[in-house]
């Protein structure tokens, strides 16, 4: 299972609610719903063996960051982890470590549920928030998922959040709360680290736009054929991940290929977005992931 959080200006896209995959497979299957085979999108995997290391994701320390003894030499691995790929995995970030796992519990339990506690909450008639699966192209993707946006709060769906059973919806709003202000620190230091006007890109977000997305990736009997979430790069100026269950499955594509990513315990893995191309055409920041 996955989460992520991104800030971005306000944007839609349309969904369709379909089916659960987590109800699908509790019959007995061995091939995968034609709706669901994507081999369309499985593009050369790196290859993982002696011979050739799997290239690491570049980790930047928060720590450093802020400390004016390194921070620095930091922003220097900053700005090449942003221009060469687009992603980093973010340690000693402050947040929570109990709070992340009091959320991840949560999330979970809420999956765990009976699938007619879980359609309370599903997504609407000509709605795109909700949860449920998504329908793109005529093609689904192997995964239930729980999006909406939280920000901001008059944006909230009465029927989401708010309705959430208090033991799951306090440490998300918490936890939402922690990543927006780690979220507002990081673009600082990317603006600075890029040579990016940071009024620019304050004015991008000065609503304080967010959104969560929560996603179960269910085992697949054909996992050469689905995706869990297909190939995508993020509109959002910045997407911050948080694997669940410490199941391996984001690849993040880099010169035409996909490489599996291995996540580091507690971090989180980030994405700068292509909305901040917008303040630079020369930067090509935001790498395609798939799962």
């Amino acid at each position: 299972m996955a989460m992520a959080m991104a800030m971005a200006s306000s944007k839609s896209e349309g969904l369709d609610s379909v089916i659960s995959v987590l109800e699908l497979i509790k019959e007995p299957m061995i091939s995968v719903p034609h709706n669901y085979v994507q081999i369309d999108q499985q593009n050369p995997t790196f290859p993982v063996c002696s011979d050739h290391p799997l290239p690491a994701l570049p980790t930047i320390d928060f720590k450093l960051l802020v400390s004016d003894d390194t921070s620095d030499l930091e922003l220097e691995k900053l700005h090449s982890s942003c221009k060469e790929w687009g992603f980093f995995q973010l340690v000693n970030h402050g947040v929570s470590s109990s709070l992340m796992n009091q959320l991840k519990h949560e999330i979970v339990e809420y999956y765990n549920l009976p699938f007619e506690e879980k359609r309370k909450y599903t997504v609407r008639p000509n709605d795109f928030e909700g949860y449920g699966n998504a329908k793109l192209d005529g093609k689904l993707d192997w995964g239930d998922r729980f999006f909406m946006i939280t920000n901001p709060v008059h944006r909230r769906k009465p029927h989401l959040l708010p309705e959430l059973p208090p033991s799951f919806r306090n440490p998300l709003e918490c936890y939402l709360l922690e990543l927006q202000r780690l979220a507002m620190k990081l673009l600082g230091f990317i603006a600075e680290a890029l040579k990016v006007d940071l009024q620019e890109i304050e004015e991008m977000f000065d609503d304080g736009f967010q959104s969560v997305r929560m996603t179960n990736y269910p085992p697949c009997p054909q996992p050469e054929l689905a995706i869990g979430f297909r190939p995508h790069s993020d509109g959002a100026g910045i997407t911050i991940l948080n694997q669940v269950n410490g199941v391996d499955g984001l690849q993040i594509k880099k010169d035409g290929v996909w490489i599996p990513m291995k996540f580091i315990p507690d971090a989180l893995v980030v994405n700068v977005g292509d909305i901040l191309e917008v303040c630079d055409a020369s930067l090509h920041l935001s790498s395609h992931l798939k799962i």
